[in-house]
Order: structure tokens, then C-alpha cells, then sequence
């Protein structure tokens, strides 16, 4: 039996597969689009919905904050939203060299002082704060992979206002056998 054994392996021990989820995220917020396998893919999934919901949360945090009057009601939010991102810093690892690029590779505006952190609480926090969850997106690609033929697919953010798409609907009923006389 296989109860209470979830998540892939992938292959690597406990520290590697930290060390691919951090990698895979930094670059899946850099992008907010990449290409990898299906299975890691699908792993890296709730590794970074986690960290999308934590900057949604600071991201109403702050907008409460801003709310209110009372300057130690205002402090105690301010430092709820840093403990948040501080939790985030945590999971993303060192993020230290860690800048943003454009669509052409090149670092955007000052490489120095933007960083995965600071994209993550101030643009993807705020564009994902009214929606309650499922901010990603796999689609597999039928291509494979050169080399091992693995199983390609694209990680993506959804874009702001975007709607999943869901089923048309139940079914149409499959058709009654005539009766027997």
C-alpha cells in the first residue's frame, strides 16, 4: 500500500529537491513563464502557490494597515506583513544576486535593488489578492525533451482578471435501449 506517501522524489534527497523547488520558483517569478518537465512541473505547483498566497496575505495586510488610524493597530499589521515575507525569504532561499529580468534577458532597471523577494510582495501579492487560490497553470507540451524524451510541459502565472476555464457542463445522457417486446 502507498498511504501517506505524497510528492515526487524526483530523484534527489531531501536538500536537492529544496535546492530545484527555490531554483524553479526564482526563475517561475523572474518569467511567470517556464519550461521543465511535467512531473517537476506539477511538483513545483504548490511549492509556489504557498509563497503567492503568503505575499497575497502581507498584500491585505498592508492594505488593512493603510485602513486604519490607530497607530498600534498599524504597527501590529506592518509587523504581521513582515513576518510573512520574512517566512517567504525563508523558503526561497538566499535571494541575494537574485534579479529580475525582462523579456529580453536583460536586467530590469536596477538589478541591485529588485529582486524575486520584492517582485513577489509588491506586483504578483497584489495582482492575486482577490482570488482564492489555483494561481498557476501546467500545460503540457507534446513535444519531448531531446535526449531523455522526457515529458515537457509550461509552468505560468495566470494573468490578472483571468479566469480558469471551466467544463461546459454535465454531459449529455447516453441514449436508452429500446425495450424488448
Amino acid at each position: 500500500m502507498n498511504h501517506r506517501r505524497k510528492g515526487r522524489k524526483l530523484n534527489r534527497n531531501a536538500s536537492h529537491r529544496l535546492a530545484l523547488f527555490r531554483n524553479l520558483s526564482r526563475s517561475l517569478i523572474t518569467h511567470e513563464t517556464i519550461k521543465t518537465t511535467t512531473p517537476k512541473a506539477k511538483e513545483l505547483r504548490p511549492f509556489i502557490e504557498k509563497l503567492i498566497t503568503m505575499a497575497k496575505k502581507a498584500a491585505l495586510i498592508t492594505e488593512q494597515a493603510d485602513g486604519t488610524a490607530d497607530e498600534g493597530e498599524k504597527k501590529r499589521l506592518q509587523t504581521r506583513a513582515l513576518h510573512l515575507r520574512r517566512q517567504a525569504m525563508a523558503w526561497l532561499g538566499p535571494t541575494h544576486g537574485t534579479g529580475i529580468y525582462d523579456k529580453k534577458n536583460e536586467p530590469a532597471e536596477d538589478r541591485t535593488t529588485n529582486t524575486v523577494l520584492k517582485k513577489l510582495f509588491n506586483v504578483l501579492g497584489p495582482r492575486f489578492k482577490d482570488r482564492p487560490g489555483g494561481y498557476t497553470r501546467v500545460l503540457k507540451l507534446h513535444e519531448r525533451r531531446l535526449g531523455d524524451a522526457g515529458e515537457q510541459a509550461i509552468i505560468e502565472f495566470l494573468k490578472a482578471g483571468e479566469v480558469k476555464v471551466k467544463q461546459k457542463g454535465a454531459p449529455a445522457p447516453a441514449p436508452q435501449a429500446p425495450a424488448l417486446a
